[in-house]
């Protein structure tokens, strides 16, 4: 169901003039080889549905820093966990979303 959810919103999105935000660049400067336009567009149209901007600017960081998100997701702080649950669910339809 949340994936359908997530597909039905984003051809709203498709429609829209395209404005890089910030997990789109962050995709776009890093140095994974299968990082495209496209790619990193459609998992920052995912993010925009499925992710505050705050949470955003969080996901964003672990493309400079991956080890970041292991802190996170062992954290034993409340928020830290409440956001991993939301970036699991965000990474699950982007993955589903963005093949």
């Amino acid at each position: 169901m949340y994936r359908i959810v997530v597909l039905a919103f984003a051809c709203l999105f498709t429609t829209l003039p395209a404005q890089a935000g910030k997990i789109e660049r962050a995709c776009l400067q890093s140095d994974r080889t299968n990082a495209s336009r496209q790619l990193c567009g459609c998992i920052q149209q995912v993010a925009d549905l499925t992710l505050e901007k705050s949470d955003q600017k969080v996901a964003a960081s672990f493309f400079a820093d991956p080890h970041r998100a292991q802190e996170i997701r062992q954290s034993d702080r409340r928020s830290h966990e409440e956001f991993w649950q939301r970036y699991k669910s965000f990474s699950s339809a982007a993955t589903d979303y963005c093949q």
